[in-house]
């Protein structure tokens, strides 16, 4: 019994999501300090982001037949590579947009399948260190939300002092330190090593799994709902992040430093409205605070930012936004756990994982497009108005008032299954950001 794979899979995740979150800001800085064009970055955002869904939905074999711990340590190995290529190119004086996409696409295609491989080894590094697996998942969490918050401050010192390429060239060394960490600890933990094949992965073995996936989900309401929701407020959230965000920043707020402090101040107010809701959740009625939180993390940082150009309203408004957000996923978690059976998961996962991440690609296209179109002002009105009304259906539809009662909204007529081959509930099953497998439990879907 020891606790090293587990200390070090938490370091290997804090160093890789922090360097993460500072690429979150640095890319869209860096295109928009190189090329001026929010449309340009709102592209980029496209080619890092649709890869995504194509690893949600035919990852989880794979993670599974070569091994958690390879597929952990050659995902960042090749991240690194991909992020630390651009400012190398740059510098060289040959980088070509093209360029920038296709390695952003290679990094988004790469990089969910680590996390997951990560994520689904959690229960077996949990029992390896003989810690409750309850006190494992929160300081997964912890850490992950405390990391993202670290790294949006450091981009913004970094992007301030030294440049976007700079902060690029940080997230690919924190890749590759990742990478070291896994490949050193994780050895001996028969869960990190190739699983025995179940039977031969095929073409017509995902079609299946997807329709059961499917299936099921179209007969439950509530869990139909809470994809459809979170699969829009995705979208919204990758275009304020990958462009809009930026763009204010750049216009009205003085330039990266507010805006990685303005990330910051969203993350961590996140974790603390996680740990609230853990402690005192329980005694409100779910829907009721899902709803209120929802509404406060969502159009009022659009709003406040269209109507403002200082950062001291918008920094009230992200704590505020990010108290709400905290709150969101334990209960999507707790309601995705109790109504989908165990042996489904996997299945349940791929399709709505996927739902959930299909329009963050779009998201970040078109907020770039409107914003040369139409201006930062205008769109930011469009995306707030869009994501009230959407926040607004708890409220309006009749399937969510199940929300309150433990095994409502399940199937009436349960489901056959026949194998299990995926990750997750509603939408995932074990910490992964905004991404499943298939064949491996990750978290359900998030919102923020």
């Amino acid at each position: 019994m020891s606790r090293r794979p587990f200390a070090a899979v938490l370091a290997a995740n804090t160093i890789s999501i922090a360097g993460s979150s500072v690429t979150l800001i640095g890319v869209p800085w860096f295109v928009l300090q190189t090329t001026g064009s929010a449309g340009r970055a709102g592209v980029v955002a496209f080619c890092a982001t649709l890869p995504v869904v194509i690893a949600a939905l035919v990852g989880g074999p794979v993670i599974d037949r070569i091994g958690r711990r390879r597929v952990s340590a050659l995902s960042d190995l090749v991240c690194a590579v991909s992020v630390g290529s651009i400012p190398l190119l740059h510098y060289a004086g040959v980088l070509e947009f093209w360029m920038l996409c296709a390695l952003m696409a290679v990094g988004g295609l790469v990089h969910t399948p680590g996390l997951t491989a990560r994520g689904v080894l959690l229960p077996n590094l949990a029992e390896h260190a003989g810690t409750p697996l309850t006190r494992a998942a929160s300081l997964y969490d912890a850490v992950s939300r405390g990391a993202r918050m670290i790294g949006a401050a450091l981009a913004g010192v970094l992007i301030a002092f030294f440049g976007a390429e700079s902060a690029l060239l940080l997230d690919a060394a924190t890749f590759a330190v990742s990478a070291l960490l896994v490949s050193a600890f994780l050895r001996g933990i028969p869960a990190a090593e190739p699983q025995p094949a179940a039977g031969k992965i095929s073409l017509a073995g995902y079609r299946a799994e997807l329709a059961e996936g499917w299936t099921f989900l179209t007969r439950a309401p509530l869990l139909m709902g809470i994809t459809l929701m979170v699969m829009m407020t995705n979208g919204l959230d990758q275009g304020w992040s990958a462009v809009l965000l930026p763009v204010h920043g750049r216009e009205a707020l003085g330039g990266a430093t507010a805006v990685g402090l303005l990330v910051s101040v969203f993350g961590g107010f996140a974790l603390l409205g996680a740990l609230l809701y853990g402690v005192w959740g329980e005694r409100f009625p779910r829907r009721a605070v899902f709803t209120a939180a929802f509404l406060l993390c969502g159009a009022p940082r659009y709003a406040v930012a269209a109507f403002t150009d200082t950062p001291l309203p918008l920094a009230v408004t992200m704590a505020l936004s990010g108290l709400g957000a905290g709150v969101l996923n334990p209960i999507l978690t707790t309601v995705v756990y109790e109504r989908i059976p165990e042996e489904l998961r996997s299945r349940v996962s791929g399709v709505t994982t996927a739902g959930c991440e299909l329009t963050m690609p779009l998201g970040g296209l078109a907020a770039g497009l409107l914003v040369d179109g139409f201006g930062a002002t205008r769109t930011l009105l469009l995306f707030g108005g869009t994501y009230l009304l959407v926040t607004l259906s708890p409220l309006v539809f009749p399937a969510w008032r199940t929300m309150e009662r433990s095994g409502e909204g399940s199937l009436e007529e349960p489901v056959q299954c026949s194998g299990d081959g995926g990750s997750a509930e509603v939408s995932r099953t074990e910490p992964v950001p905004r991404g499943s497998a298939h064949a491996a439990p990750g978290p359900p879907p998030s919102a923020n």
